[in-house]
């Protein structure tokens, strides 16, 4: 089951990331609703109760809105159904923080939601699943192949030396077609949300579900499940077009995908409180030894705190307000994030 991702993106690259195209062909940046933006914090350890960037339909929170304009929010990880009556959401006797996709109808908790067309993309660079290995368990980092441009370390959208390119790309408007994001790909992930408001009054909080399926056939050996994965503009469009796609149709989205690459990672991710680079950095799942952080996981942490158009927010060190027990898994590192960590020592290009 997905219970761990990363998601090191600063809150403006997000938006850059997940970019869509309107039904008219126009190219566009997904907008944070309001506050949401400061909400959010990357990191490269998230677990559950933490909060991510999450993709939906702007007619969730305005009618008016066009039927395919999207939005961002920062939602916590975790549904919380709104007939919940407790006063502190932590009381919840039960997980929700994943919701299989063959019982969604049979649980009110994710039925109810999905009636109402609910719908949710989770983004992230990745997740991290564990594979039992003898008596002891190996952690993997999964995520979607990236493109030349990303392994070769063409990254001068997070660059810190990129600064009037970004500057432009943040003044675009509605009517201008976003620079094209050469960065990490995200990972989209097929979720329900829900809205609920404490008892006594008070704000409202939403809060998400990751939907999972059986396993892929590469995934098989490292766990029998995996989330529900959208593959490409299309599939993410349909999913979150509650108003002509209905949940019949859109439920058939739900299928294992043999798209992921993954490698195994060091155990220093299976502490949700730890949260640095090296969490995601490929090792030798044959030696002992703890990989010593290098120059490109160092350039990496550093452009969270490179200040650019929209300040990179430091990781939060409270993140993992909850410790995990966590799964592991074993398989020869495929090496597409090795090369654009590497690539990331490259002096990025300027304009």
């Amino acid at each position: 089951m997905c219970g761990r991702t990363a998601c090191t993106l600063a809150p403006d690259e997000v938006s850059r990331a997940c970019s869509y195209r309107t039904r008219a062909g126009q190219r566009r940046r997904p907008r944070w609703r309001d506050g949401d933006a400061d909400n959010y914090k990357p990191s490269y350890n998230k677990s559950p109760q933490t909060r991510s960037p999450v993709l939906l339909s702007q007619r969730h929170f305005d009618k008016e809105a066009p039927a395919d304009e999207c939005v961002l929010a920062s939602m916590r990880w975790g549904l919380v159904p709104p007939w919940f009556r407790e006063k502190n959401v932590s009381k919840m006797q039960y997980s929700t923080s994943n919701c299989r996709s063959e019982n969604i109808l049979e649980k009110k908790t994710f039925k109810d939601p999905l009636i109402k067309g609910q719908r949710c993309v989770i983004l992230a660079d990745g997740f991290y699943e564990w594979q039992k290995v003898e008596k002891d368990k190996q952690p993997f980092f999964i995520y979607f192949p990236q493109t030349e441009e990303v392994k070769e370390g063409k990254t001068e959208d997070v660059s810190t030396t990129s600064m009037p390119s970004q500057q432009k790309d943040s003044e675009t408007t509605d009517e201008e077609a976003p620079a094209e994001w050469t960065g990490w790909r995200l990972l989209t992930m097929a979720g329900l949300f829900d809205c609920w408001t404490p008892p006594e009054g008070g704000e409202p909080l939403y809060t998400y579900s990751v939907i999972t399926v059986d396993a892929s056939p590469n995934l098989q050996s490292i766990h029998n499940r995996m989330p529900a994965v959208l593959d490409g503009e299309e599939e993410v469009r349909q999913w979150l077009d509650f108003g002509t796609v209905k949940s019949s149709d859109a439920l058939k989205l739900l299928q294992p995908k043999n798209v992921l690459s993954f490698h195994p990672v060091s155990s220093f991710v299976n502490n949700s409180r730890n949260n640095s680079p090296e969490c995601l950095q490929p090792v030798d799942p044959n030696s002992k030894k703890e990989p010593k952080p290098t120059a490109s996981s160092k350039m990496m942490m550093s452009w969270l705190k490179t200040s650019s158009t929209e300040k990179r927010k430091e990781p939060d060190s409270s993140e993992g307000e909850k410790e995990q027990e966590v799964n592991v898994s074993e398989s020869k590192p495929t090496g597409a994030l090795k090369q654009w960590l590497q690539g990331a020592n490259k002096k990025p290009r300027t304009k």
